[in-house]
């Protein structure tokens, strides 16, 4: 008879895998308590490492306040630079937001070029060219005209020469936010008659020594008597231009005291929306080009400041001044990390019977590394922390100046220097602690 061939285990085979099933199972359920005692283990030593180079650093204090001086200062300086960059770069941006991202400048400008060169004297924008772009563009709200000139002034026996004058119209005070809180603006029907009108910022009021009184008074306007209709809102300066000292007139008037400003005649425009900025650009632009009589190819007569764009310049190089100084400054991190190096160096040389001692006494060179490196991190960290500590004390104490703008640390900067202190601790701690790893126990014990 022919032998089948057989489909079971054999008995031992069986009894061992169902031996090794049980073993298996109790070996994956205490994976994770052994990898627990491990961890809690390693932890252990770390903390007792941590605790000797707290008592090494209480045991020489003079010497870890000199060590950590270097780091001390370059975290305060970090802090303070970051800070103040920041907090001047939010003053100003808030400011621009306050006016509104929505608000488009354009002026009369001559091209660069030879095609510049054939158009000069004859580049200009009169009333003409707002009134178009005011009518055929949808995306504009509001639109100004706004004409630069000074004037000289007088109240009584009081003078301001070469004070700021600009002529607008009465959409002007909320395309710019230029509000008044006594008495009113000047309304359509003075910028229509061209009527001898004007409202006053409230540093044109310290200038003539004159206080909320001269609201329905009379001054003088290069020798033309105007009616003071109102007094603007405070504004405070501006990237270092005082808004206050400023007269507001009907453009018309100003056409009258200064005929030339008929042919250049910029403007002001509020879009919309903030997102109908970049249409309402590109209206604008086809309506003047269309009035000039540009031709394809050739370049405008005029350019398009839009607000948005400045911010965002802006905000580029507050990121750029910021880095950049932050990283000249920090470049202090790395003189304290050299002397926490040297510090350690000695250290190791002070300590080295007792480095032997450990080793002979059982102790491996990865705790010896991780002890030094320890004390090293704990040096840096400690001046870290004061160091951040002192970059809250200034910055607070500086935000508390009326003459300053608020002075916000922020977070990530804190962050950052943390990480440097002890990324400084640990680059420069490796070579003493590599030193003292790499001891001979035995001519470690022989050192005196």
């Amino acid at each position: 008879m022919s032998q089948q061939p057989s489909n079971t285990i054999p008995i031992r085979g069986q009894r061992d895998l169902a031996a090794a099933r049980p073993n298996l199972l109790v070996r994956l359920i205490l994976l994770p308590i052994r990898l627990s005692g491990l961890l809690a283990n390693f932890g252990q030593r770390q903390a007792q490492n941590i605790l000797t180079a707290m008592l090494q650093i209480w045991a020489n204090k003079a010497r870890s306040i000199l060590t950590t001086l270097g780091v001390i200062i370059a975290v305060t300086s970090t802090i303070t630079v970051v800070s103040f960059v920041q907090g001047f770069g939010n003053y100003v941006t808030d400011m621009l937001r306050g006016f509104g991202t929505n608000m488009v400048f354009v002026i009369p400008q001559i091209p660069s070029g030879l095609h510049g060169q054939s158009l000069m004297g004859r580049v200009f924008m009169d009333i003409d060219d707002v009134n178009a772009v005011g009518a055929r563009c949808d995306k504009i709200r509001r639109i100004t005209p706004i004409l630069f000139t000074q004037a000289t002034i007088e109240y009584g026996r009081e003078k301001a020469e070469d004070v700021d004058l600009r002529g607008a119209n009465e959409e002007f005070q909320t395309i710019r936010k230029f509000y008044v809180d006594q008495g009113r603006f000047f309304n359509p029907i003075d910028v229509d008659n061209g009527n001898h009108v004007c409202a006053l910022g409230r540093g044109v009021l310290k200038l003539l020594g004159a206080d909320e009184k001269i609201v329905g008074d009379y001054v003088f306007l290069n020798q033309i008597r105007f009616r003071v209709v109102g007094l603007l809102e405070a504004k405070g300066s501006m990237m270092g231009e005082e808004q206050d000292e400023v007269i507001l007139i009907p453009y018309t008037t100003a056409v009258k005291l200064q005929p030339f400003l008929r042919r250049f005649m910029p403007f002001v425009i509020e879009a919309t929306s903030e997102e109908d900025v970049e249409e309402a650009s590109l209206q604008m632009t086809r309506v003047l080009r269309e009035r000039h009589g540009i031709d394809p190819g050739e370049p405008n007569d005029f350019r398009i400041l839009r607000q948005d764009e400045f911010l965002r310049d802006f905000e580029r190089v507050k990121t750029i001044a910021t880095s950049v100084l932050a990283g000249l400054v920090g470049i202090s991190l790395i003189v304290g990390g050299i002397g926490i190096m040297n510090v350690m160096l000695v250290s190791v040389s002070e300590r080295t019977r007792e480095i032997g001692l450990r080793k002979a006494v059982g102790g491996r060179r990865r705790d010896i590394l991780l002890q030094f490196l320890a004390e090293a991190m704990a040096l840096s960290l400690v001046g870290g922390t004061v160091g951040i500590g002192f970059g809250y004390a200034i910055c607070a104490i500086a935000s508390k100046s009326p003459d300053m703008v608020d002075v916000p640390v922020p977070v990530w900067v804190v962050a950052l220097a943390l990480g440097f202190s002890a990324g400084v601790g640990i680059i420069f701690g490796i070579i003493p602690a590599f030193k003292a790893a790499i001891l001979n126990p035995i001519e470690a014990l022989r050192h005196e």
